[in-house]
């Protein structure tokens, strides 16, 4: 990856942690963010700075050894962010938070089970909740390596919430999709345990959900009545036009005009006619 290239993610890393604010899921200098450069490297939020304030050159650059450059520290969360990585070759972005009702439930140590067909956004029929550990250890890291174990999101026991994505833009998604259904669950738990889809169930609708993903419709294969793109009407044949008359247009021609005569030449005298018959027979008397 190239400086230019590098850049244009660290910019995008830091607009994407204004709208971890924006959206409520975090709060003052809480949670943490990260994103794959390549097989070696990744960058990483900084400790402790307020995303309202951070800056592109802010962000820093880790090695998946440990090591790291930029102006600040790392994130305190910085093991799980480099595990998770090395791990989850299928993912490129991890970010974690502590939105209020998932850390609600992390609290209590409560895996989020099947009671509402979404839970199944974090890739699994649960979203699990990871034993605690305290926070930048490596225990807490393997603990989330643990509740991630074929899921996109999990929550952190006693902490918050940590969820996966190939892109900043899918990770911030799913984030926000386990606040809301750890919402949804908090408040069904008012009036007591709700129903759990049963596990096939759960199957299907992940099986329509990966289908979505790829673009496709989320109807099961071999069904008949499917939402399909409407043909195109056939373009009608154009008539043939009849073929225009020829109209011979015939000029009137124009009446000649009568020369005028040359300057300074005599007008032409009439010519003489026969005289009147009275006329001439008084001569002859």
């Amino acid at each position: 990856m190239n400086k230019a290239q590098e850049n244009a993610l660290r910019r995008e890393m830091v607009t994407t942690c204004r709208k971890m604010n924006s959206t409520g899921i975090n709060q003052g200098t809480a949670g943490n963010l990260s994103i794959r450069l390549d097989d070696d490297s990744f960058l990483i939020t900084p400790s402790s700075l307020p995303y309202d304030i951070m800056q592109p050159d802010d962000i820093m650059k880790m090695w998946f050894d440990g090591t790291f450059e930029g102006k600040h520290r790392p994130s305190s969360e910085w093991r799980f962010h480099r595990d998770i990585l090395r791990h989850r070759e299928d993912m490129n972005v991890v970010l974690h938070c502590h939105s209020m009702y998932a850390t609600t439930l992390a609290v209590h140590h409560k895996t989020i089970p099947s009671f509402h067909y979404m839970t199944g956004v974090a890739g699994g029929i649960t979203i699990r909740c990871a034993r605690y550990a305290t926070f930048g250890t490596q225990a807490l890291s393997d603990a989330a390596i643990e509740a991630l174990d074929g899921r996109l999101a999990c929550l952190l026991g006693q902490h918050g919430q940590i969820s996966l994505g190939k892109s900043f833009a899918s990770a911030l998604w799913l984030a926000v999709e386990v606040e809301t259904i750890s919402r949804m669950y908090v408040q069904a738990l008012t009036l007591g345990e709700p129903p759990i889809l049963s596990d096939e169930e759960m199957a299907r609708v992940i099986g329509q959900m990966q289908r979505m993903s790829y673009g496709q419709m989320p109807e099961a294969d071999g069904s008949n009545d499917v939402a399909r793109p409407k043909a195109a009407p056939k373009k009608a044949a154009a008539k043939k036009a009849a073929p225009a008359k020829k109209v011979a247009a015939v000029k009137k021609a124009a009446p000649a005009k009568k020369a005028a005569p040359a300057r300074g030449a005599a007008p032409a005298k009439k010519p003489a006619g026969r005289k009147p018959a009275a006329k001439a027979a008084r001569k002859r008397n």
